[in-house]
Order: C-alpha cells, then structure tokens, then sequence
C-alpha cells in the first residue's frame, strides 16, 4: 500500500509593522529617492556652476538689472465688413511704414503714430476707424521676444528673463527684460538700442548703397575655423531668397563681381559698422552666375580673429526688431543688497519652519507625530528645490511661495492626522485606510482649487508673479502626488501602537 507524501507547509509571509514598515513601503522609497536626487542636484557641482549650491537665483537675490522696453507701434481696429488687406497695404503707403493684419478687424501699424494720423489714413483706405491702442499683435511680440532672447543669451548673459507683458485681448506694449548679475549700464547697452542691422556694399570711395537688413538673415552658425583645424576664424550664415537676389544685384551692379577688392561689404548695427571685407574670388565668381544664400564671412586669425567672430555672430543674430521700442523704466539689485536678502530669506524660511515645528507639538504634544510631520514637510521643500534647479529661478516672490508651500504642506498634514487619529490612536486598518482617503479627497479638492487660481499667472507672462505660480503649484503637486500618501502611512504604522 503506498502513501502520498503530504506537500510542504507554505512559509508564512513575514509582516513588519512599526518603522521596518515604513521604511519597506514603496511610497517612502520613493520620497526618499526623490530627496536623495534633489540634494545631489543642488549640490553636486555641474555646468557653469558659481557658489556653494546650483540654484539660479533671480535678480532680487543675486544682484541685477531690469529694464522695461514700450513697444513704439498701435494696433488700430477698423469697422466690421471693412477689407482689412486692402486698408492695411493702404495705410502702410500713406503713414511710410510697415502695416500687417492681425485679425478680421485689426491691423498692426509698426510706427507710432496719433489718433488724427490713424483716423485719416483709415479712412482715406474706404475703411472705418474704430479705435486704436499703443503694442503688437501677438506674433510681432513673440518675434521680439526670441530675437532679445537670442541677442541677449550670444552675449554669454546668465539669467536672463524676457517676458512680453500681454493685455487680455492679446495686445502687447511693453517687454521686460531681467537679467541677474548684470549692472545697470551694461544692461542698458544691451537691450536699450534698436539692434537694426543692415548690409551695404561700396559703390565709389566712401559712399556705400544699401542691399539688405537683418530680416532677409535666416540662420547664424556659430563660429568656426575656414578650413577646419585651422586657425582662420569667421561666422557662416543664410540669406532669404529675396536678399540672396538683391545681394547678387547690388554686386554686379557695382562692380564687385569683377574688382572685389574696391567693392566690399560693409555691414552695420544700429548705424556702426561691425564688419567690412571684399568679396572672395571664388564668392564673386560664383555671385555672377547666380544668387547665393550660404556667405561666410572671415575674421581673422587667432584669439583676436574668434573674438570678432563671436561679437559678428551676436550683431547677424540681433537682426532687425519689427518696431522701434524705448526705455520705458528700469531698476537694479546691488549685489550686496542681494547677498542680504539671501540671508533674509534664509532666516525667515528657518523661523517659518520652527513656529511651524512649535504649533504642531502644542496641538498633539507627541514628538512621533510632530517629527514625522516635519520631516514630511522638509523633504517636500527639498525636492522641490531640486526641480528649481533645472525649470525656475528663485526671487523673492519666489521664496514667499515656498515658504506659502511650507504653511499649506503643515496645513494638510494636520488634516490626515486629525482625520485618521480617533481618541488619540490609529484605529482598525480598515477604518484608517477609509478615513485616510477622506482626508486626501478633502487635500486634492482643496489643491486643485488652488492650481486653477494660480493659473492665469502662469500663462499671462506677469514675470515675477509668474516664479511664485510655478513654485507653489509644483509644491502642491509634489505634496499631493508623494508626500501625503508616504505620511499616511507613516502615521498608520508608528502610531498604531
């Protein structure tokens, strides 16, 4: 008679309760990770990295400049029905200036002009003068807004900001450029002229005829060695086919084609020349037969040869702005006095935290409620900081917004304890985990009320109140998304004891 062997008992699952708990759930982990990466970030040297941390602080608190640019141009809006192209090609011929549609009933005239001058010349075009406001359209003001960027980020600039101050029918007058650590001369050097460039070619003696601006100018190289390795320096750039025309037109006209050397391109930046050089004679050869788009303009050699090519390619990538602008207000953060709001903040920031720390002990005057909680609340601010590193400068209303993220993460932590804790213990795990999502329920809607306020700042480019959305609605993500959870259940194992 044989016998079935019976099976092997099942080992038994090993439970872990208390801080072997927290420490093994997945949630934790990850908060721990998190922090883990954002100290590294903020610490650990990389890039350009000056100071102790790679924080980017913003003007207020690393010393700088702003200056606010009007944007010299009206947006005039016409009568419905009214052939908008028509009036816009017609005004354009009448005020001398460029004039483009913007919508079905507004046309944007690049020049600044009064209200007189705009009602006779749209009326004299047949068409209905309905009213008029000083800005751009929003493809003019986005224009602006990347050739400042790019002037201003060739320049080698750190921390720069451009943000176009928009109305709320789309309308922008005034552009505001921020830069840390830049005096307010230099800024003022920088972004105070018009930046137009223009290419001229010498007809006889000194007298010079123009052949294109900046806009017919599609793309800039970087510069580099002709040929490569060796030590000949200059800037490749592209020219729109209408200006590789009038460029080929202008040479054979005047004779560049054919003798280079006593006809050569001279180009100018806001009425300075920045470059002058004849015609290669494999160029003047090939400008002859047809129009050419690629030009490489030579240098020189050595350190001084790389220097005129960088500031060539910062005057070809400046190009021309659509409209004229002026210096509508600016202001300026000594670096000490930076320095000192650093330490400020830092203070308040700690101060905020202990008054923090104080209230909640005297609310539950248990230290393995109070530690967790601030430890919670710390680890949120520290990841946070890691993510500013990479997307966010830090100013002042920057700093209020953290600080702001510190009251509110103390605020919901205070509603999952006081949600869950019945007569002063953690009850049954099943009657914890429904009164934990309750809690978290009652932190999301309060949560998403706050991102869709803080909304509008971001996209309505409001500079500074920009920084203070950014932060607080990403510390209300990271407080919603992992802290809260890793804290419930903190809460749920060293308490239930």
């Amino acid at each position: 008679m044989s016998s079935k062997k019976s099976p092997a008992p099942k080992k038994a699952k090993k439970e872990y309760s208390g801080w072997p708990a927290v420490i093994r759930d997945p949630r934790v982990i990850l908060v721990l990770v998190l922090v883990a990466l954002s100290l590294a970030a903020i610490f650990v040297p990389f890039g350009d990295r000056e100071g102790i941390t790679n924080l980017q602080f913003g003007l207020d608190l690393d010393g700088g400049s702003w200056i606010q640019l009007e944007f010299q141009s009206e947006v005039v809006t016409i009568g419905q029905g009214d052939d908008v192209n028509a009036v816009a090609e017609s005004v354009g011929k009448t005020l001398d200036c460029t004039v483009i549609p913007i919508s079905a009933t507004k046309i944007e005239v690049q020049k600044s002009a009064t209200v007189d001058e705009l009602r006779a010349a749209v009326e004299a075009a047949g068409g209905t003068y309905v009213g008029s406001e000083p800005g751009v359209g929003a493809d003019t003001a986005a224009t602006i807004k990347r050739i400042l960027e790019s002037k201003l980020n060739s320049l080698g600039t750190s921390d720069v900001k451009v943000n176009t101050l928009t109305n709320m029918d789309g309308i922008s007058q005034y552009v505001r450029i921020e830069m840390a650590g830049v005096d307010m001369n230099t800024a003022q050097e920088l972004v105070g002229t018009q930046g137009l460039f223009e290419l001229r070619i010498v007809t006889t003696g000194n007298e010079t005829a123009h052949v294109l601006y900046g806009d017919s100018v599609v793309s800039v190289q970087t510069p580099t060695q002709n040929p490569a390795g060796s030590d000949n320096w200059g800037v490749a750039f592209n020219i729109d086919n209408a200006g590789a025309e009038a460029l080929q037109q202008a040479c054979i006209q005047y004779g560049a084609t054919t003798n280079p050397a006593d006809h050569e391109l001279v180009m100018y930046l806001d009425g300075n020349l920045v470059y002058s050089a004849p015609l290669s004679s494999e160029l003047a050869a090939s400008i002859a037969k047809n129009p050419v788009n690629k030009l490489y303009a030579g240098t020189g050699h050595g350190d001084e040869g790389k220097a005129q090519a960088q500031e060539l390619e910062i005057h070809l990538r400046a190009g021309a702005l659509p409209v004229q602008v002026q210096i509508a207000g600016s202001g300026s953060t000594s670096a000490v006095l930076g320095d000192y709001f650093k330490i400020v903040c830092l203070i308040a920031a700690i101060a905020a935290l202990a008054a923090v720390a104080l209230m909640v002990y005297l609310r539950y005057r248990t230290p393995e409620i109070v530690l967790p909680m601030i430890a919670t609340n710390v680890s949120e601010i520290i990841i946070l900081l890691g993510i500013a590193v990479f997307i966010q400068q830090l100013d002042i209303a920057a700093i209020a917004a953290l600080i702001a993220v510190l009251g509110t993460g103390i605020d919901q932590l205070v509603i999952i304890t006081d949600e869950v804790m019945h007569e002063g213990r953690v009850p049954s795990q099943a009657l914890y985990l429904k009164r934990l999502k309750r809690a978290l329920v009652i932190i999301m809607t309060s949560a998403a009320t706050v991102i869709i306020a803080m909304f509008p700042l971001i996209i309505m480019d409001l500079s500074t109140l920009k920084g203070f959305a950014i932060i607080s609605i990403l510390g209300i993500l990271i407080g919603v998304l992992l802290t809260r959870p890793a804290y419930g259940k903190i809460v749920m194992e060293i308490m239930a004891k």
